[in-house]
């Protein structure tokens, strides 16, 4: 068979991305440092033999045993370039053609989170893959067996974001299915960036039905029917959002006992204290707990996950510093002394009260007026040319969620819908932070108000619901200095 080959997508390699916390495990045999063409190509099992030191022991980097009989080695090609070897075990895959269609399928993606596919061989009953080599082990390592230090909470939110995207990606590009997302999955390369293998894109065999190593990890309905679906890896992402916060392979269903009884404490790794805040523990058990949903379509979307990872990712730059930066400056608006109450619309009381559900009552009631001057024409226009009607169904999903006080639900369409939208609506950014308020995601509740600020400044609803979201920080002396410019903005 001759050579296939696919030109990279990517034309120039991408910044890389500082770490400090995987150091360089690299062996006796030293990293290549050469920059190489990521072009798919067949390979001879004679190649792969002689790179592989004819698939020595010494050369096995995966685990491996009687539930995981495929073996990864690393291995050396005659122009010096690294790679990684995936041997099958015998008969895994009986059809030859079907092999080589999936591995092509494969082949073609290319994205700086991911180890990629570079070639693979089908000679006669083998059947192997070769990937781009990570000189740095897996995340199994770094998480759980770690020698010099437990690895920071940064660096755990990196690697989950980081996954996402590579499946965002993946699904982008028409592959839905990731098989056994697991820890032993996610790889380091030589500066120390989280890259998602390739190798769980295909089916362990031609039935796909090898799919997880330990069943008690498996999603329900695998275990129902044997067979996958794409919201099947939103919940393998939910048990590895568990191992990342909890530093151990916890099993799902011990996990949601401990959800619903709000033991926290114990789903989270003790090296990690004062890393991070209780509103970022709470997001992520949030996230995670719905991820492991029973029901498939009760799974937020890989999308959704990695819009609210990149959210948490930026947090501590958006508040509390930012807080003051967007509050109105006393010499642009007619203010009151500083010693007076403000007087308080019903909203604004609302808030100081922290009532949600006037809250929720009033916003329902003043429907998109604040937007008219944002963004009416623009969607007009868009609704016109017919560019925007799926993007403003995830809108009218969100505001029929919004009205039944479905809040997770709403969250999930609002987010949907501002991730394509022409421009900022401030009136679905006011809305999503009223149903972060109601699932308590402070944080993010307080970045949606401030946004909602800076994108319609004359506004005062905005300011009142910073004023909620720094009433529940325990942020008081912010909280009231918010109400009191929200007061004279609506009196100006």
């Amino acid at each position: 068979m001759g050579c296939i080959c696919f030109k990279s997508l990517r034309l120039k390699p991408p910044p890389s991305i500082t770490s400090t916390v995987v150091d360089s495990q690299d062996d006796d045999d030293g990293d290549d440092g050469g920059q190489y063409p990521l072009i798919f190509r067949e390979f001879s099992f004679e190649q792969l033999r002689i790179a592989t030191d004819g698939f020595s022991p010494g050369n096995i980097v995966s685990e491996h045993n009687e539930w995981v009989p495929n073996t990864v080695y690393k291995g050396k090609l005659g122009d010096g370039r690294r790679i990684a070897v995936k041997r099958f075990q015998r008969l895994s895959w009986p059809d030859p053609f079907q092999f080589i269609k999936e591995a092509e399928a494969v082949g073609r993606l290319r994205s700086e989170h991911m180890a990629n596919l570079i070639g693979y061989c089908s000679d006669d009953s083998e059947r192997l893959l070769v990937a781009e080599f990570m000189p740095n082990s897996t995340l199994s390592k770094h998480l759980f067996h770690w020698e010099k230090r437990p690895m920071k909470w940064q660096t755990r939110l990196k690697v989950a974001l980081h996954t996402a995207k590579a499946l965002e990606y993946c699904n982008d590009k028409g592959i839905n299915l990731y098989h056994d997302l697991n820890p032993y999955r996610i790889l380091f390369d030589k500066v120390g960036n989280p890259k998602l293998s390739c190798f769980g894109l295909m089916k362990n065999s031609h039935e796909g039905k090898n799919h997880s190593t330990n069943l008690a990890f498996a999603p329900p309905e695998y275990l129902r029917l044997g067979t996958l679906i794409p919201e099947s890896v939103t919940y393998s992402f939910g048990t590895l959002l568990l191992d990342l916060m909890s530093g151990r392979h916890i099993p799902p269903n011990h996990a949601l006992d401990l959800f619903q009884t709000k033991n926290y404490l114990v789903l989270v790794d003790s090296a990690l204290a004062g890393q991070f805040s209780d509103e970022d523990r709470t997001e992520l058990m949030h996230i995670a707990s719905r991820c492991l949903k029973t029901e498939p379509e009760e799974r937020p979307s890989i999308r959704f996950l990695m819009s609210t990872l990149s959210r948490l990712q930026r947090r501590s730059e958006l508040w509390p510093t930012s807080v003051k930066r967007l509050m109105p400056s006393s010499s642009n608006k007619k203010t009151k002394h500083a010693t007076e109450p403000p007087k308080l619309t019903p909203f604004g009381d609302a808030c100081l009260r922290a009532d949600l559900c006037t809250m929720h009552e009033v916003l329902e009631k003043l429907g998109y007026g604040a937007d008219d001057d944002v963004i009416s024409n623009e969607f007009s226009f868009q609704m016109w040319t017919g560019e925007m009607q799926e993007n403003m169904d995830h809108k009218n999903h969100g505001d029929a969620a919004f009205r039944a006080k479905d809040y997770d639900t709403g969250i999930e369409f609002y987010t949907e819908f501002m991730y394509g939208a022409p421009t900022v609506s401030p009136t679905v950014l006011a809305r999503r932070c009223l149903c972060y308020l109601m699932t308590e995601m402070f944080s993010e509740a307080l970045s949606d108000a401030m946004q909602a600020q800076v994108a319609s400044p004359e506004w005062p609803i905005p300011l009142y619901l910073q004023a909620a979201c720094l009433f529940k920080l325990d942020m008081e002396a912010e909280a009231k200095e918010a109400l009191r410019h929200g007061s004279a903005l609506e009196s100006y």
